[in-house]
């Protein structure tokens, strides 16, 4: 009889990542996720039980070979596990930090199914900070560059597309509207959970490839895509501008003082550094007692803010229970560890002020769950006679985005939705012959990773139309 070969011992517990303590680091903006030594990545991939029929690829928008870089680490072959990743990613650094894996390839993972699942994004981390330490390289691609793409937006998306279309040879060139790339990885992401300068480097890696990159200039404004295409020499253009307007409640005192939308007050945390104030000219008022209104990744993001930023007391408002939170697990783990209250099944009712027109106080009414809405989750409906006061000093409505309807205004033609966002099909084609468009700006407000994918998927669409015209 043959020898059957004995099942793999699986290491059901996932290595665990080294943080700040939550006592230091509710008193700092530095990143509290300090990323895994070389002994400990190499720990954790060795739990890759490197499948025959991987199932984890299916989850990554982005199509990364997870099992081979994986693989490479195991073996100690960092550089050749960066270029693995690369290949298909462009912004391995960001998406090791900010991507919810334990919703896409983390979720399939087979070891998931009698443990943790391998911890595939602290890996992909590591190795793209292991490059950053030793000196990012990039292979030459000077190449002569026969069509021109426009990228509109320095986010995400445009990144992720910028980057394809370059390694496929064409000139790219992308219009960002802020003094800053990185779109929404720098204004709307604050430092202590995705650095700066992270950012930055990979922004640097994407220019070096040969991408050009162009501050300051308001699509809309400064150029109409038509003047891009017909008046600037452009043969194509991706339109990653994301989701950039906030979203309101619409109740009575929502304009007092002391109340900020997430976007506003995020910009000037993060993009302007008021967390610095004075050494950075950009004020910012935060009294003791913080409300923060929503539950996803953005409403954890200002709540962790306020309290590093003095507030005595900040407490999330979440209309829904809490499982039903769309915040990923660990951030939600990292606020009740810092010591962020949240109170669940309450929504705001009115705002109330004082005599000089500042927020004092906050009328909410409880809400219990009825049957599933749209979304898949149980509809909040308001309990009759519920109402209740909070006070508070400082309020931030953290309850979603919408596109900035500056380029679908200008651009004759561009099919939109009721929603503002653009029309295209599933590989980012808009109404516009050689107009594409992927993210945020096309789905309404969502994850990074998922921008990339379709930053991705436009651009190789985009490829394929230049290369018939």
């Amino acid at each position: 009889m043959a020898e059957t070969k004995p099942k793999p011992k699986i290491q059901k517990e996932a290595v665990p990542i080294p943080k700040q303590k939550p006592e230091d680091r509710r008193n700092n903006f530095n990143e509290v996720a300090l990323g895994y030594t070389e002994k400990q990545a190499l720990a954790e991939a060795n739990r890759c039980l490197q499948c025959p029929k991987p199932q984890c690829i299916q989850g990554c928008p982005v199509e990364i070979e997870i099992p081979a870089f994986i693989k490479l680490i195991r073996e100690g072959k960092f550089e050749e596990a960066i270029k693995k990743l690369k290949d298909k990613n462009s912004l391995p650094a960001i998406c090791g930090r900010v991507c919810p894996q334990e919703e896409q390839c983390q979720k399939f993972c087979i070891v998931g199914k009698v443990g943790e699942p391998v911890s595939i994004g602290r890996l992909e981390r590591f190795v793209a900070d292991w490059e950053r330490a030793k000196g990012v390289k990039v292979s030459d691609n000077s190449s002569p560059k026969s069509k021109k793409v426009a990228i509109i937006g320095a986010g995400p998306a445009g990144l992720t597309a910028a980057a394809d279309l370059s390694k496929q040879g064409h000139k790219v060139v992308i219009f960002e509207a802020l003094h800053l790339p990185g779109g929404v990885l720098v204004y709307g992401i604050p430092e202590f959970r995705l650095p700066k300068s992270i950012v930055r480097a990979e922004v640097d890696y994407i220019e070096k490839l040969g991408v050009e990159l162009k501050l300051g200039y308001l699509i809309g404004r400064t150029h109409t895509i038509p003047e891009l295409l017909k008046e600037r020499g452009f043969d194509a253009v991706f339109i990653g501008t994301g989701a950039g307007l906030p979203a309101f409640m619409n109740v009575p005192g929502e304009n007092l003082g002391g109340i900020y939308s997430a976007n506003e007050f995020l910009i000037r945390v993060n993009l302007m550094k008021s967390y610095a104030f004075p050494a950075y000219d950009t004020p910012i008022r935060i009294g003791k007692h913080v409300v923060v209104i929503g539950g996803g990744n953005v409403a954890m993001d200002s709540a962790r803010s306020a309290l590093r930023l003095g507030a005595e007391q900040v407490c999330i408002v979440y209309r829904r229970s809490r499982e039903e939170l769309p915040a990923r697990k660990e951030e939600i783990e990292n606020a009740e560890e810092e010591g962020i209250l949240c109170k669940f099944l309450a929504a705001p009712t009115r705002f109330i002020g004082d005599e000089k027109g500042w927020v004092k106080a906050m009328e909410c009414i409880c809400m219990e769950l009825g049957p599933p809405d749209e979304s898949g989750r149980r509809r909040p409906v308001p309990v009759k006679g519920s109402e209740f006061v909070m006070d508070v000093d400082t309020v931030i409505v953290a309850i979603g985005r919408t596109p900035n309807p500056i380029i679908q205004s200008t651009t004759e033609g561009l099919a939109v939705t009721k929603w503002g966002t653009i029309v295209t099909d599933e590989n980012g084609k808009t109404s516009i012959a050689g107009v594409y468009a992927g993210g945020d700006i096309v789905t309404g407000e969502a994850t990074v990773i998922s921008a990339m994918g379709a930053g991705k998927k436009a651009a190789k669409a985009i490829h394929q139309y230049l290369m018939k015209t």
